[in-house]
């Protein structure tokens, strides 16, 4: 194998720095790429699809779970895909593997699920298997053809307004590559992650960052924590340094 060069630890961190500056850019543009995504036109989805999930049928409103923002990862679990039925489609099942714990995006108002056209007692019990615990429902209609998700994986958002739906974003081949984390789920809604630092639209909800995350058995249980940011002057056993003035 041709190496790098070998270099003094020095020569070492001057890389690093050097390296550090290409990464912030990355994330700068990262961030300016999410905020035209807060910035997508909007798309009715006017036909009512329905899903069988746990529970019996449920509609795509239903799959918000009564949350602001729904993400729909297609997974690729049905007789026709190898691996059937012990398995789903391995790249799939990696991305299900991905998913972490969703208390996050919920307190985001954020709800994600995974769809197929699998039948429901398969579904959970490849849950059971593979030890995933995401809402997965199963597509009974045209769902998978109309949104992009019939012939390859893709991740729609949408966002309800009352009763309406809407689709806002389409996350597919090596894009979904990115996703599995709260911060990459968040970053491909309408809303973001919600943070006063996003620039996104005049109204957008938005509270301060750190300050509204939790451990995850803990959300709603109490009021957000103010474990970050400047300190309370009314606590003495509070350390945090002041916050540097702009």
């Amino acid at each position: 194998m041709d190496t790098p060069p070998i270099v003094s630890e020095q020569e070492w961190a001057d890389a690093l720095a050097r390296m550090l500056v290409k990464e912030k850019e990355l994330t700068r543009a990262r961030d300016a790429l999410a905020a035209q995504r807060r910035r997508m036109p909007w798309l009715a989805v006017d036909k009512q699809y329905e899903f069988v999930g746990p529970e019996g049928p449920v509609t795509l409103f239903d799959l918000f779970a009564a949350r602001r923002q729904l993400v729909v990862y297609r997974a690729f679990f049905q007789p026709d895909v190898h691996g059937w039925p012990e398995h789903a489609c391995r790249g799939c099942s990696m991305m299900a593997d991905h998913v972490g714990n969703l208390a996050h995006l919920n307190a985001r108002d954020t709800t994600l699920v995974f769809v197929s056209r699998a039948p429901q007692p398969e579904i959970e019990k490849l849950k059971a298997r593979m030890g995933w615990s995401m809402p997965w429902y199963t597509i009974t209609d045209d769902f998978d053809a109309n949104f992009g998700v019939d012939q390859w994986h893709g991740t729609n958002a949408f966002i309800r307004d009352e009763s309406r739906v809407y689709r806002t974003y389409f996350i597919n081949n090596r894009g979904d590559e990115a996703l599995g984390s709260t911060w990459s789920f968040l970053d491909m809604t309408a809303l973001g992650r919600q943070e006063l630092w996003e620039d996104s639209p005049a109204g957008y909800p938005q509270s301060a960052p750190y300050e509204w995350w939790d451990w995850h058995d803990e959300y709603g249980t109490k009021a957000p924590a103010r474990w970050f940011g400047d300190p309370d002057p009314d606590d003495p056993s509070d350390q945090r340094p002041a916050r540097p003035a702009d």
